[in-house]
């Protein structure tokens, strides 16, 4: 009955077996290594670095993608791998050399996630050669034979990802991406149907529309694991997180669209006109992200654009004089839902490879398609290098925190002291409340795993005994542990040591007693660090960050309103601003959602939060290129509807970057005017002015409309977003 209930819990943790596949292929790669290298060719270094090579890069290094792609990955990473044994044989000659390297390379290793996030995955496995090539004895004779067991691990372990039961191929954010896009050109030609024939399907437009949200939803970052989420700084990953943000940004329109559908049919409507092309364009935006496809051909959704401008309607159907606001509204909405899709299909191209054909409409938002890949990451690693930037204080945390451990193991003269760097590596994380719930399992299971190694070694001395066992040991380890939990993980990994050690030099039960030390004393450091070092990890850096940035979007509204007044010339500077903010949001939010939240602090809807100020600077530029500085000047009346309702805006924006400083989401705002409410407010200030400056006032009064809905999608939640696995070191 124990052990069908183990096998079931163990089914249920891995129900695609994914986790205990990973800990046969290293198994056996460990296995067969170790066996050649210590008792087929008697080299006990060899063997050492064989075994922890096939250990750093099978368990702890996280990496994405299909099983081939993993396997690039590892080969690729061999040189830097070979510069870390190199530095770290060469400066074990001093405790002081080594843990000068230990903080530069500690802190360069972590802070290289700036440029690409995905490259924590690999900084573990990096830092623990790194760590393992840095302690006594001093043999730079042997720097070949470390070299050599390292890589055969590395070379031999890719094949065995590609050959040995590789994993089923993951869903990738691209093939998410393209079943969102086909589920919101979906809604959009249900929208347009609608909009001719309003008493058509009800249900089966709802049906679309649920099923394009749900869709939709699934792009949130904190819904997909880091290790496949677009965050790097590079331009495909940058353009597949725009194209995301504009297909949100489009289908929201376009439910403000339908939720505007005329009582009756319209003849003639532009707005039905243009969704058609919009839907065929992201739709094909959709095909050339998850096929390969073509690319997007932008040339009929700009002829549709265009088209739409120029027919964009200012007098009444009847023939009268009135302009016919209610289908200006409608227009005005779908030319705004237009510039979102153009955006995905900018983007679309971009992530496809593309150099950013039609980017020119949106200098900034795609200004990173100008520049080669060296570049971008470069301008990434600079901006980080700021107060508020939750990279630098987690690398600086770290780089400290290993330099002192390994300043402490050299003093005391620990003979594994890197099991004291290793204690703390997999103790500290980016905030205090994450190291605290990480002390208490590596605290327990290695006690746990000391006394069984204790036993062990008092019972068994033979070292055929323990090479017998090393394959069980190592499954154990790797698989029925991660799968149990930390603490049955740091159990089987101390057990494991003792397997690996027993034959390399045996030591009876002082090495069960030096485990204990080492681990205590790394725990012990790891802690402090991570107290007394930025204690509030990312949490911290991403609610200041996000006040500010979201502040400097409500000053752009506010002076973009000035500009289409005639009061102020456009806000460059302004928009400048918003941009460079942007750039630590991103990387705050990426990182806290692999922290621990602290339960006592109120929750954000993050996703929305950040929503709302990732529209305003594009909007805003699209606003000004058909609505021209000054185009509103002169009208006293709708100066001053518009002065009011932008600065509502900015103090709701202010409001609401107070309110995330806090840890807690602002209170639901006003929900945006309709149509028809957009007659009532307009119709006392038409008189007898210009049919085209109505045509201004009503495109820059549905852009701040639109604003205002994005922060009615704000409000009091739980973070609903999965936990992360990869974390574990």
């Amino acid at each position: 009955m124990l052990g069908s209930s183990l096998l079931g819990r163990l089914r249920r943790r891995d129900p695609n077996g994914a986790v205990l596949r990973r800990a046969v292929r290293l198994t056996l790669v460990a296995s067969v290594l170790f066996y050649a290298c210590r008792y087929g060719v008697g080299s006990p270094v060899l063997a050492t670095y064989a075994l922890f090579g096939t250990i750093a890069a099978g368990s702890f290094a996280q990496l994405p993608g299909p099983a081939p792609q993993r396997a690039r990955i590892l080969v690729t990473s061999l040189p830097v791998v070979w510069a870390l044994i190199a530095a770290g044989t060469l400066l074990a000659w001093s405790t002081w050399a080594a843990a000068g390297g230990m903080l530069v390379i500690g802190f360069v290793v972590a802070f290289a996630g700036v440029g690409n996030p995905r490259l924590v995955g690999l900084a573990s496995a990096f830092q623990l050669f790194y760590i393992l090539a840095s302690f006594p004895p001093y043999q730079p004779d042997s720097l070949p034979q470390r070299l050599g067991g390292v890589t055969l691990a590395v070379v031999l372990l890719a094949a065995a990802e590609v050959v040995l039961w590789p994993d089923p191929v993951p869903v990738s954010y691209r093939q998410l991406l393209a079943r969102a896009a086909d589920g919101v050109a979906a809604f959009l030609d249900a929208t347009a149907d609608a909009l001719g024939d309003p008493g058509g399907d009800q249900g089966a437009r709802d049906g679309r529309r649920a099923r394009a949200y749900d869709l939709v939803a699934v792009l949130g970052l904190a819904r997909n694991p880091r290790e496949s989420s677009p965050t790097a700084a590079g331009a495909q990953d940058r353009a597949l997180r725009i194209t995301a943000s504009a297909l949100r940004e489009a289908l929201a329109t376009a439910d403000r669209l339908a939720a505007d559908v005329p009582s009756t049919p319209i003849p003639d409507l532009a707005a039905a006109r243009l969704l058609r092309p919009c839907a065929d364009a992201i739709r094909a935006a959709g095909r050339s992200l998850s096929s390969h496809g073509p690319e997007v051909d932008l040339r009929d959704l700009d002829a549709a654009i265009g088209a739409t401008e120029a027919a964009y309607p200012v007098r009444s159907a009847g023939g009268g004089d009135r302009p016919d606001v209610p289908r200006m509204c409608r227009d005005a909405t779908a030319l705004a839902l237009a510039d979102q899709v153009r955006i995905v299909a900018v983007g679309s191209r971009i992530a496809a490879g593309a150099r950013g054909v039609g980017a020119d409409a949106y200098p900034r938002l795609f200004e990173y398609a100008r520049h080669g890949a060296w570049t971008l990451y470069w301008r990434q690693f600079r901006a980080h290098l700021a107060p508020r930037s939750a990279h630098l204080h987690s690398a600086l945390r770290l780089a400290v925190a290993l330099a002192i451990a390994r300043v402490a193991a050299g003093v005391l003269h620990l003979n594994h002291g890197f099991w004291v760097l290793l204690a703390t590596l997999t103790v500290l994380r980016t905030s205090a409340a994450d190291t605290r719930t990480a002390l208490r399992p590596a605290v327990l299971g290695t006690l746990a795993g000391v006394v069984a190694s204790g036993l062990l070694v008092l019972l068994v001395e033979k070292p055929v005994a323990y090479a017998v066992v090393l394959p069980v040991s190592l499954l154990l380890a790797f698989g029925v542990g991660r799968l149990l939990g930390p603490v049955w993980q740091q159990a089987l990994f101390t057990l494991l040591l003792t397997v690996v050690f027993s034959q390399l030099s045996p030591e009876g039960w002082r090495l069960a007693e030096a485990r204990l030390v080492d681990v205590g004393l790394g725990a012990v450091i790891g802690v402090l660090a991570g107290v007394a070092m930025w204690p509030r990890g990312a949490g911290h850096d991403l609610r200041h960050n996000a006040g500010r940035y979201l502040a400097a979007n409500g000053t752009a509204v506010e002076r973009t309103v000035a500009a289409v007044l005639g009061d102020a010339p456009p806000p460059e500077r302004d928009f400048d601003r918003v941009g460079e903010r942007m750039i630590l949001v991103d990387s705050s939010y990426c990182q806290y959602h692999s922290e621990r939240h602290d339960q006592r602090r109120g929750h954000v809807d993050w996703d929305a939060a950040l929503s709302a100020g990732h529209h305003v600077v594009p909007g805003a530029e699209s606003l000004l290129r058909r609505n021209p500085p000054g185009c509103l000047a002169g009208w006293p009346a709708a100066a001053a509807l518009l002065r009011d309702t932008a600065g509502n805006l900015r103090s709701a924006y202010d409001d609401l970057a107070g309110e995330v400083t806090h840890g807690r989401a602002a209170d639901p705002m006003p929900v945006p005017t309709d149509c028809v409410d957009e007659v009532n407010r307009l119709r006392p200030l038409l008189g007898g002015v210009d049919p085209a400056a109505v045509r201004h006032l009503v495109e820059v009064d549905r852009w701040l409309a639109g604003l205002a809905d994005s922060l009615t999608r704000i409000h009091d939640g739980d973070d609903r977003e999965p936990a992360r696995s990869g974390d574990d070191r």
